[in-house]
């Protein structure tokens, strides 16, 4: 998709849906959808999703350290930092639904990734994580204003 019908749709937890929001709306001339900031209506939050989600043509997921977790084979109290389980649902979801080449996976250090999921590039927020995110935007067809960067 390119022009006027790119939807980018912001899967996040606790931390960094405002920056990135401000940078995707600086960049592009859009607002994305973050599924918060939209009326519940009644719906169930699956259904809330779903709806929503309809007519996205790009996801950012954000998978930032707001959780910690361990294996259970992992020695007691070493604990990982792990994104939001509904961050992990909703990035198969749109992996699913977009292609992988339409989801970008920005994550903090030392979060746990999704194995299932290796492979593919994650973009690091301690990396030059703008430029990247820009590239694979227009990749994706996706128009980026040169005065928003």
């Amino acid at each position: 998709m390119s022009g006027g019908d790119e939807s980018i749709f912001i899967v996040h937890g606790h931390s960094r849906k405002e920056e990135i929001d401000l940078f995707l709306r600086n960049i592009t001339g859009r607002r994305p959808t973050i599924l918060s900031d939209k009326a519940g209506k009644g719906r169930t939050i699956i259904e809330k999703f779903e709806q929503e989600s309809d007519g996205t043509s790009f996801a950012v997921v954000l998978l930032t350290s707001d959780d910690v977790g361990r294996s259970r084979v992992a020695p007691e109290g070493q604990l990982s930092a792990r994104a939001r389980q509904n961050v992990i649902l909703e990035l198969g979801y749109f992996i699913g639904k977009l292609g992988r080449e339409r989801v970008v996976a920005l994550y903090d250090d030392g979060v746990e990734l999704p194995s299932d999921y290796s492979g593919v590039e994650f973009i690091s927020f301690a990396d030059d994580w703008k430029t990247k995110l820009i590239r694979e935007l227009r990749s994706a067809g996706i128009a980026i204003d040169p005065a928003g960067i």
